[in-house]
């Protein structure tokens, strides 16, 4: 695997002094980005799957462990507070549960009938995307968790950054990501997590915007549950209704601050319910309503 080869670039980052050793590894991270580019296509092919099985009322879920599985938890508890999604629709599972976000619990990726337990206990369904994610591309528990995927005609994806790799081959659609060695060597929460992380974001992202979950490049589902994403609901209100702020936070107020409900209260001239009788009909797509 070349995530566990030594790295030529870094033997003797030990004797460095520190701004030398931190530029070392600053410059490898930066071949991760042209990385993750050459991997666009597949991405891109992964968020038109979601997107097509979400209409169907699929749900996605991330199975990974160690870091891989921290970031696919992570990835999904951001998109409820950002996109106003069902907790459900983006799920993230960890090897060795929830104790396994804060601890090590590294025997916990060996165990590929875990993987498949833990998966089949979220009721997946063949509406459904498991996401596998494993910097090696050979973690059993990621496996097994494709595996229980595929039993019920779910569709598979697989991020590694070793090419090739079983998980690679196991997926309907591989993402393969090669970072190379890491600067420690085998400390695959560098490069390799960096690049998992940003085809993540692109995963989640591209998926939310398509669902219509943006308008231009504004978030219009923020939940707007403090008072820094009130002020930023406000301001996206104003900015698209062409009202000011005052008349905005007046509209949201009524619309139990839902973004793109206010906003078709003031574009259409509308009551709640019948501006949100209106996004129903669009599918939520706030540009079909008001462009």
């Amino acid at each position: 695997m070349r995530t566990e080869d030594q790295n030529p670039n870094t033997l003797t980052i030990d004797q460095l002094d520190t701004l030398t050793m931190l530029q070392v590894i600053n410059a490898e991270d930066q071949t991760v980005a042209a990385v993750v580019a050459r991997a666009l296509p597949a991405i891109a092919q992964a968020v038109d799957a979601i997107v097509a099985r979400r209409q169907r009322g699929g749900r996605v879920v991330y199975s990974g462990a160690g870091t891989s599985g921290r970031l696919g938890v992570l990835d999904a508890a951001e998109c409820p507070p950002t996109y106003s999604t069902p907790p459900e629709l983006v799920q993230g599972i960890i090897a060795g549960g929830d104790y396994a976000l804060r601890h090590s619990i590294e025997g916990a990726e060996d165990d590929a009938a875990q993987g498949g337990h833990d998966l089949r206990a979220r009721d997946l369904n063949a509406a459904d995307v498991v996401v596998g994610i494993a910097a090696s591309g050979r973690t059993p528990y990621v496996l097994g968790a494709l595996a229980a995927a595929r039993e019920v005609g779910a569709f598979t994806i697989g991020i590694a950054n070793n090419v090739p790799s079983p998980l690679l081959d196991a997926a309907d659609i591989a993402i393969p990501m090669e970072t190379g060695a890491e600067v420690i060597t085998g400390s695959t929460r560098m490069k390799a997590g960096t690049a998992q992380k940003l085809a993540l974001n692109l995963i989640s992202t591209g998926t939310m915007i398509r669902i219509g979950k943006v308008y231009g490049n504004l978030m219009v589902d923020v939940q707007a549950k403090n008072e820094k994403l009130r002020q930023r609901a406000c301001r996206i209100v104003a900015q698209i209704s062409g009202v000011d702020l005052e008349a905005a936070a007046a509209l949201l107020e009524r619309a139990d601050y839902e973004v793109k409900t206010a906003i078709v209260m003031a574009r259409r001239g509308v009551t709640v319910t019948e501006a949100r009788t209106l996004l129903d009909g669009a599918g939520g797509i706030l540009r079909r309503v008001i462009d």
